[in-house]
């Protein structure tokens, strides 16, 4: 089934339970084989997130949100999800066995913490920590606790990019030397909330919107260790609100390749879609592009992705790819198991995104 971003959007915009939006995707969620919970429903990306998990085995039971107006819409899209009176009560919950959230950014990594302190896995929106503090004390407990704490990214839920995975372990193009990863965004900074503007809160555009990208750097190299080589962000053209970065990229050296990220605001109205996100991974034989929501002068709907090697350049349709983050993720949290993201990878990633951020050079205004 083909669509675009923008109705798939408008759909998941809709009051819908995780099982329709399964269902419209063309997906049957699995058998319920965990118990879980959302704390924290700042961002729409909570829909995503409990869609995947219940395509995993995970069923919704209860939820919590400090906003009035969040746990309205919340209650009438999950009618089945029951409101606890407060976050303890969910999180001394015996039979619940993981929580998802996406609260405020800065407030992610602290409520992950207690839920693995709790005896829970932790799935959370990106980006996981907007703090090399709060990474450190996730580590700790993570160590101390051996709980999951898993950050959800792009990569895990996109068609083309999982496709290009299995490309790329396959030997379609050697081995991996560089990616290069471009985020753009539209603002529609109407629709965003006050914390979106707020440095403390979001913590950065390479924080923030660079996560998903600097993971598919160290996933698609596999670099164990990684390193900033430089590191800059800008707010060109939207001094209203001072705090925000509508501008950034990173260059990244680690011990399997090297990358390049650049993430922005300014995609403009004209394109149907959020972005025109792109994916280059290049090997010693050959190179993959992924167009993540459109392709601007050709093919409709999204995940698409192309292949070039020593046989020619060729298309290859994704849209009927397996994503296997949701099922591994349930399982791994059934069978105390690693499978659906290594822990010390998403935390290098995190590191990363965190690291480019705090040594960013900050370039003046529209110069």
């Amino acid at each position: 089934m083909h669509t675009n971003a923008r109705s798939r959007r408008e759909f998941l915009g809709t009051s819908l339970s995780a099982a329709a939006v399964l269902a419209w995707r063309g997906q049957a969620p699995a058998a319920p084989r965990i118990r879980f919970a959302a704390i924290g429903l700042n961002h729409s990306h909570i829909h995503g997130q409990i869609a995947a998990v219940a395509r995993g085995g995970g069923e919704l039971v209860s939820f919590f949100a400090k906003e009035r107006e969040l746990i309205d819409a919340f209650a009438k899209r999950y009618p089945s999800a029951t409101l606890a009176r407060d976050e303890r009560a969910i999180l001394e919950d015996p039979s619940i066995h993981l929580v998802v959230s996406a609260a405020i950014p800065n407030e992610r990594a602290p409520l992950g913490i207690e839920a693995m302190r709790h005896g829970k896995a932790f799935m959370v929106d990106k980006p996981g920590a907007t703090s090399l503090a709060q990474l450190a004390e996730v580590r700790r407990v993570q160590a101390e606790t051996r709980r999951i704490y898993s950050v959800l990214v792009e990569r895990h839920e996109h068609r083309a990019t999982a496709k290009a995975a299995e490309l790329v372990k396959a030997g379609a193009i050697g081995r991996v030397i560089q990616t290069v990863s471009l985020g753009p965004h539209k603002l529609n900074p109407e629709s965003r909330p006050s914390w979106f503007f707020k440095r403390e809160q979001y913590g950065g555009i390479l924080c923030d919107v660079g996560s998903h990208h600097i993971d598919q750097f160290v996933f698609f190299t596999g670099s164990s260790e990684a390193e900033i080589v430089a590191s800059q962000v800008r707010n060109a053209n939207h001094p209203q609100y001072p705090e925000l970065e509508d501008f950034g990229d990173v260059m990244l050296r680690g011990n399997g390749g090297t990358g390049y990220v650049r993430v922005d605001w300014f995609t403009p109205a004209g394109l149907a879609v959020y972005g025109d996100g792109r994916l280059t991974i290049l090997g010693t034989n050959g190179y993959i592009e992924v167009r993540k929501s459109i392709d601007i002068a050709g093919r409709p709907g999204d995940n698409h992705l192309f292949l070039v090697d020593e046989k020619g350049p060729r298309y290859i349709d994704t849209s009927d790819v397996v994503l296997p983050y949701a099922t591994r993720l349930v399982d791994d949290v059934v069978n105390r198991t690693e499978t659906a993201n290594a822990q010390q990878q998403t935390f290098l990633a995190m590191e990363l995104a965190l690291e480019a951020e705090q040594q960013a050079h900050h370039l003046q205004g529209g110069r």
